[in-house]
């Protein structure tokens, strides 16, 4: 154990391990159940991608773990299976089958660039200030996450009028009214949180979890009411397994060549997205935590094969994208959550396998792991993004150069809901401001080639 994934190296122990890779597992266990729920919608088999989801973050984890040894945990991402659902399939009327094979084709991409050191370019090319503003957006985003889940902000609908009817053209935010006991339990697990990371309880996020889940049952918030059985879960998955290469997959999708183009703009928009949640990722926790250190860094720019931690971890990323879209589910991709269970302490591989052995057992104790309520772990996002903000005092904020970009990157994933979102607002603002002050030529060239396909993004997502 200590010799595979370098324990003492990395400052850690394998109990602290243990502590971070439950943690981590429970902080974005939600996505057994909701991603099951979105994606059904498309006409999917709810057993089947229940079952796909699991299967595909335990792969996706595995690598990450045992070829990267890096902290993080893997599953289909949020948003991305929205696209596919919403817009993919209802606005753009691809079947189901078909968005799974422009997911397939998508991290194969992902995977060329990776291995083509693309991805690596991007990394190098970000300014440090935009790095630390990236990583203090996470954390903003973390904490975030966490409030919406227990929906302590509120959005009212706005009403105008127009031509003689009311129109919803917006929303109020504001804080929820405290008669929801959803809330309270919300608040009790924050409370918990704070206090034991405050004393340096060891595992004091997961004892938060577990605590504030037991409290959730006299409240009713900690129920088994829904289930499913295991043996139709498998009996759905052949639904959804290699649906991608049969007929109603790519034979189906390139058909009509007409639509090819669409097709490409499509796969275009999951690789930007899936690809940017990623790095962001990755810099807001791996640079602050230690685990991509400067020697690490260095490297990564060696062009002999996969020299480092980093290059390990993208080229993981990339090929859970295109295994979970063989066993039939949404782009897979580096969880953010993964911060919780680096604020626990994780620091190596051994927290992925922890994770994987969660997902694993996931599939039988499912009624028991879906039964922790978002109140449960809520408090834990809100804390570690509250560590991960401190990134901000790295920022020369006199300088109003530095402050526009970092100001837009680090409060745009939050306002957006979307981490890639974040870094295209932070890019294109680091860009017009070096222009307007006469210094464009200090911004990377691959700065200025991804802000170019950050906007060609936003009108290709117009134009869909």
């Amino acid at each position: 154990m200590e010799k595979f994934f370098h324990l003492k190296e990395n400052g850690t122990t394998v109990s602290t391990e243990v502590v971070a890779g439950i943690t981590t597992f429970f902080a974005m266990s939600y996505i057994i159940v909701v991603n099951p729920g979105i994606l059904s919608q498309a006409g999917m088999p709810w057993g089947g991608v229940f079952l796909a989801t699991i299967i595909a973050s335990i792969a996706g984890t595995l690598v990450m773990g045992l070829f990267a040894n890096v902290p993080y945990a893997q599953a289909p991402g949020m948003g991305l299976n929205a696209f596919f659902t919403y817009t993919v399939c209802f606005a753009l009327k691809f079947t189901w089958q078909e968005a799974l094979c422009m997911v397939f084709l998508c991290g194969l991409i992902n995977v060329i660039i990776t291995v083509t050191r693309i991805r690596k370019i991007i990394i190098q090319s970000i300014p440090p200030m935009l790095q630390h503003a990236i990583g203090a957006g996470i954390g903003v985003f973390v904490a975030y996450v966490g409030l919406l889940n227990v929906d302590l902000i509120k959005f009212t609908p706005k009403d105008t009028k127009a031509a003689g009817q009311g129109l919803a053209t917006g929303a109020t935010p504001g804080i929820a009214t405290f008669s929801d006991p959803t809330l309270w339990l919300f608040l009790i697990g924050l409370v918990l949180a704070i206090v034991f990371t405050v004393l340096k309880v060891k595992g004091g996020l997961l004892l938060s979890i577990v605590i504030t889940t037991v409290i959730g049952i006299p409240l009713g918030l900690t129920s088994m009411a829904q289930s499913v059985s295991v043996g139709e879960v498998f009996s759905q998955l052949p639904t959804t397994f290699g649906a991608i290469f049969s007929p109603e997959g790519f034979p189906a999708l390139f058909s009509n060549t007409a639509r090819i183009p669409l097709v490409l703009l499509t796969i275009f928009a999951f690789s930007m997205s899936d690809t940017f949640d990623t790095i962001g990722t990755f810099i807001g926790t791996g640079r602050r935590s230690g685990i991509f250190s400067e020697e690490d860094e260095k490297l990564m720019e060696s062009s002999h094969g996969f020299s480092s931690k980093m290059d390990r971890a993208l080229f993981a990323d990339s090929v859970a994208t295109s295994i979970g879209s063989i066993f039939g589910t949404s782009n897979t991709t580096t969880y953010v959550e993964s911060a919780a269970g680096i604020g626990a302490g994780g620091r190596t591989g051994l927290t992925s396998l922890v994770v994987s052995a969660c997902f694993a057992l996931s599939i039988f104790f499912a009624p028991v792991i879906s039964a922790v309520p978002s109140a449960a772990t809520a408090g834990a996002l809100v804390l570690v993004g509250c560590m991960m903000v401190s990134s901000l005092k790295e920022i020369n904020w006199t300088d109003i150069t530095e402050a526009i970009p970092a100001f837009f990157a680090a409060v745009f994933m939050a306002l957006a809901y979307s981490i890639s979102y974040g870094i295209a607002a932070g890019f294109i603002m680091f860009c017009i401001v070096k222009t307007c002050v006469g210094k464009a030529r200090e911004v990377h060239p691959m700065v200025w080639i991804v802000s170019a396909l950050f906007i060609l993004n936003f009108v290709i997502q117009t134009l869909l």
